[in-house]
């Protein structure tokens, strides 16, 4: 709708994990870094946490699409909260192991699991399996279960790696499980991006979306970060929401007084 006013080729802020929409925060640099080595080194699991929008999901998209070719498809799991042997199921369909009974057991699972992690790693494969939202995973059980599957080696390493995405609850509950804990190549902590980030930020996806000149005024970029402490989820609609306000009142630029306009808009909202 104000693509055409401002001059953009497309929204600049849409929420979707849009890998073309990556900005390469410290924290976010870090991470990719971070479960590519233990990826490409065929660790058998790590821990990618951080709260609500950071940009966990598309930190993912991009990982996966920049992993060489043995790596691939990386396995992403988007609804974890299911019983052990549900899960194990899934994941062994979703990795391409063929079913062998109409409902499987535990035993059934594992036995697939095994037989196809194995042919992919001893074909120069490499498994990469991601449960997102796994401070949902139902407990003990399930983590063991994860765990045992860590157990499946082909030449003494595992045959497939495990990557652990959720919210920072993660860390202390992992914690309190030594035995899964310890089997963790790596611990990313995603955190909201500082002001300069948040700057940087804004001017990266406008400038993706083709803006030639400034759009927002330094001023509404300071508070723009005041109001949404640097995570990307929020900037993203706050930002939309201004552009739109910006367009629909032929500013030239946007100013203090839409951000603070949207800003109030959306507390009112969440109020009621």
């Amino acid at each position: 709708m104000y693509e055409t006013y401002w001059k953009l080729s497309h929204k600049p802020f849409e929420n979707g994990a849009d890998a073309r929409a990556y900005y390469p925060g410290e924290s976010h640099q870090a991470a990719l870094l971070k479960l590519r080595y233990v990826i490409e080194n065929r660790r058998g699991a790590a821990l990618l946490a951080g709260g609500f929008g950071v940009g966990k999901t598309l930190l993912l998209r991009l990982l996966a699409e920049q992993l060489p070719d043995r790596f691939k498809p990386l396995t992403h799991l988007v609804y974890p909260q299911m019983p052990a042997d549900e899960l194990l199921t899934f994941l062994a369909a979703e990795l391409g192991a063929p079913a062998t009974t109409p409902s499987p057991t535990v035993a059934d699972s594992v036995q697939r699991l095994q037989q196809r992690l194995t042919g992919a790693a001893q074909q120069g494969r490499h498994a990469v399996v991601a449960i997102d939202d796994a401070q949902l995973l139902e407990g003990r059980r399930t983590f063991e279960a994860l765990r045992l599957l860590l157990n499946f080696e082909v030449d003494g390493r595992p045959a497939m790696t495990l990557l652990l995405v959720g919210q920072p609850s993660l860390l202390p509950a992992l914690e309190r499980m030594p035995q899964f804990d310890e089997r963790l190549g790596a611990k990313c902590l995603l955190r909201p991006f500082t002001i300069e980030e948040t700057v940087s930020y804004v001017q990266h996806r406008l400038a993706a979306a083709g803006a030639r000149q400034p759009i927002f005024e330094d001023s509404a970029l300071e508070l723009l970060y005041d109001q949404t402490l640097g995570v990307p989820r929020r900037i993203n609609r706050l930002c939309d929401l201004s552009l739109l306000i910006g367009f629909a009142d032929e500013r030239p630029t946007i100013g203090t007084a839409q951000i603070q306009a949207v800003a109030q808009e959306l507390s009112l909202a969440a109020v009621e």
